[in-house]
């Protein structure tokens, strides 16, 4: 289910907000264009410092619309307003509700082993009207929304840097700290990178893509229950697995069988076509560095040096999930595909950069090439418990009931 909630108001002294305050739907006709208006003005730049700012192309709940198909059609918007007269949209938040999986230990504790959660993200508040209690609101009314919808636990996720967002969330709404993955960013050179030739790389077909997952994930954390939609999502642009090519002949593609030897998978998610970023507020030093590389690498390829793309201008990004590798060797199966993927973006000329996101002791981490001055080492993820879901799960194992269960954690591309 998906839900857009937003704000409207004059600007009021502090104590007359809460009383001003009316929730409303939003009507796209009629409130697109102030909330396009609205992510400008929080677009945050200071000079002298990068900054990454997000272009929804017009369509400001673009990324919400990839979330299952019936359940997109009862998605509705809320606007908070004050006042009678001439109001201005001054805050937004967005949310979506699915079903995922627990964990291994769901079973041993007597839990149910698929949760709805409520997955809060794009809180807006203008700049002029923050610290009037806007943003506390907003969270408010979205969870009362998500737990009439049935959602048990509401999660949020935020880069670690962003502090107002994490007290906003941690001491204001509740939400304690459960999940630290990490993101890893590849930019995407000019030239090719080389293949390992004694590595074979295989497109596999949805249907045995979601089998396949189900026995690696099923019992691992944030396993959607719809995988199969987000791998026939026109997004998704393949699952694609690595094997030795001296084991390919063994392993039958139509068997729903993992293989027995050696292996490394992942899919491939296209967030152009959702949205675009772009890098802000650099030193025209840096810019030039940037510039003079890319144009080096594409003038003499064979250097293969490693150059920046055009980030200064809009540009997309290939998303990699459901990331997996076993077997001996495995590792350099995954930095296989990692190039594959690399690849891909290489010869589509909208892809900046190849982004993963994975739990911090995944073993896969260290196989997955990224530049650590684009990287972060910390995604924060915030999760609450919602009064509604209170009565109904099992009070075992603490305040806020969720185990984190294994090194692993399955990232919905649909949250990216």
């Amino acid at each position: 289910m998906l839900v857009q909630v937003a704000a409207e108001s004059l600007w009021k002294p502090l104590q007359e907000v809460a009383a001003m305050v009316v929730v409303r739907e939003y009507s796209e006709e009629r409130d697109k264009v102030a909330v396009e208006e609205l992510e400008r003005r929080c677009e945050f730049e200071q000079q002298g410092k990068p900054s990454l700012v997000t272009d929804h192309m017009g369509d400001p709940s673009s990324r919400l619309r990839n979330f299952s198909s019936h359940l997109m059609l009862s998605y509705r918007y809320k606007i908070a307003e004050y006042g009678d007269k001439e109001r201005e949209i001054v805050g937004i938040i967005s949310g979506c509700i699915k079903t995922v999986t627990r964990g291994k230990d769901a079973a041993i504790n007597h839990l149910q082993d698929y949760v709805k959660v409520a997955y809060i993200l794009g809180l807006r508040v203008s700049p002029t009207h923050r610290r009037l209690g806007i943003g506390t609101m907003l969270v408010q009314e979205l969870e009362k929304w998500c737990g009439q919808n049935g959602a048990d636990y509401a999660y949020m996720i935020t880069d670690c840097s962003n502090e107002s967002s994490i007290n906003l969330f941690t001491l204001k709404c509740e939400y304690v700290k459960f999940r630290t993955p990490a993101i890893l960013v590849q930019p995407v050179h000019a030239h090719y990178k080389l293949l390992d030739y004694d590595t074979a790389i295989i497109q596999v077909p949805p249907p045995l893509a979601k089998s396949i997952y189900c026995q690696i994930f099923a019992n691992l954390e944030f396993f959607p229950k719809d995988i199969d939609l987000i791998l026939n999502n026109k997004l998704n642009l393949g699952t694609f697995m690595a094997l030795p090519k001296k084991s390919l002949p063994n392993w039958d593609i139509n068997s729903n069988i993992l293989p027995s030897s050696s292996f490394s998978i992942l899919s491939i998610w296209n967030t152009k076509e959702v949205y675009k970023l772009q890098v802000k507020g650099v030193p025209a030093l840096t810019y030039a560095w940037c510039v003079g590389s890319r144009v080096l690498d594409s003038l003499m390829p064979w250097l293969r040096f490693p150059s920046i793309p055009n980030v200064f201008n809009p540009f997309g990004v290939y998303f990699l999930y459901g990331l997996h590798m076993e077997g001996k060797g495995a590792s350099q199966l995954m930095k296989s595909l990692c190039t594959f993927a690399h690849n891909m973006g290489r010869d589509d000329a909208g892809c900046g950069v190849v982004v993963a996101e994975v739990a911090q002791w995944d073993p896969v981490r260290e196989a997955i090439p990224h530049w650590r001055r684009f990287s972060w080492g910390e995604d924060i993820w915030c999760i609450k418990k919602l009064p509604s879901a209170k009565q109904k799960i099992s009070e075992s194992c603490g305040p806020y009931d969720w185990i984190k269960s294994s090194s692993v954690i399955f990232v919905d591309p649909r949250d990216f």
